[in-house]
């Protein structure tokens, strides 16, 4: 088990004086099979008129708030702690079986409908192309899910700042180049292609630093990868399943998801679970300067 305190600071700075902002956060883990949140907070600065939290659709912990004083300035800083046990062992069925059982079996039915096309993911010939030399007939479902993970991983170059939150699946092809949103997103819609279940998943990845070098304050970041609907759960000690049917992978880094991943949120595409977004009223021009830190600190010796 590894236990860890999450920090994301969201910091706007606006050119002109903002007198209402309105916003909606999924910072806040949820508990999961493998993953406990021991304590969580959004503190929002200047102090909210209104906070709420409540569960979404999907499950996930969403803050809305409403800052009616004046503001030139607006801060919101998550914090958590989350204790994540190691992953189990995905499900040895093959994909087919799996994609059939989609379609029959009763006890998939909240699977079912992330297999579905989404309001950013919808049917493409290209994608679906691209990913089915990774499914040939009887393989298995998880490694059918890491080969394509790892020809996104091989195939695409991630540049930092190439894209942008409303990049689609086709500006990847025609760049070949993203981020961790655009290769998750290209997984996801792979999968689905294939008539399987397939999630966007958004969260942190922890980071070590080079040998002998600290590490340093807010280097590490939000990231995302997919995550794939196996049917049944496996035994403990490999990595990747969540252990309720669940095996994530994550195309940016070519890797199973293990104990080193803090899941924020999932839905269908990273329109259902962005950090952070929002609403601002200005009288004049209200452009603002926006960082992000976040840290992700392990409190464990393990």
């Amino acid at each position: 088990m590894r236990t860890y305190r999450v920090t994301h600071r969201t910091s706007y700075v606006y050119r002109g004086e903002v007198s209402t902002s309105f916003g909606r956060a999924h910072l806040l883990p949820s508990d999961r099979p493998r993953q406990t949140c021991v304590d969580a907070a959004v503190i929002v600065t200047p102090r909210p008129a209104e906070q709420h939290e409540h569960t979404d659709a999907f499950g996930n912990r969403s803050t809305y708030f409403a800052v009616t004083s004046a503001h030139r300035e607006l801060t919101v800083l998550a914090e958590s702690t989350v204790a994540v046990a190691p992953a189990v062992a995905p499900s040895p069925r093959a994909w087919e079986d799996v994609r059939d059982g989609l379609r029959t079996d009763p006890d998939h039915i909240d699977a079912r409908g992330y297999a579905l096309p989404s309001p950013r993911l919808g049917p493409d010939p290209a994608v679906t192309a691209y990913a089915l030399p990774s499914f040939p007939p009887g393989r298995a479902i998880a490694d059918a899910a890491l080969d394509l993970s790892a020809r996104i991983h091989r195939d695409f170059r991630y540049v930092s700042g190439s894209s942008t939150v409303r990049s689609s699946v086709a500006d990847l092809f025609a760049s070949g180049e993203g981020v961790c949103q655009d290769f998750a997103h290209l997984a996801v819609a792979g999968l689905r292609s294939m008539g399987l279940a397939a999630r966007y998943v958004s969260g942190y990845l922890e980071t070590r630093p080079p040998p002998g070098r600290p590490k340093l304050a807010g280097a590490d970041a939000s990231h995302a990868w997919v995550s794939v609907f196996t049917g049944v759960s496996g035994s403990t000690g490999v990595s990747g399943s969540t252990g309720d049917g669940w095996y994530d992978v994550d195309p940016t880094n070519d890797r199973a998801v293990d104990d080193s991943f803090v899941e924020l949120a999932h839905g269908r595409d990273y329109a259902d679970v962005p950090p952070l977004r929002g609403v601002i009223f200005s009288s004049g021009g209200a452009g603002s300067e926006l960082t992000v830190a976040v840290d992700m600190i392990r409190l464990d010796n393990g």
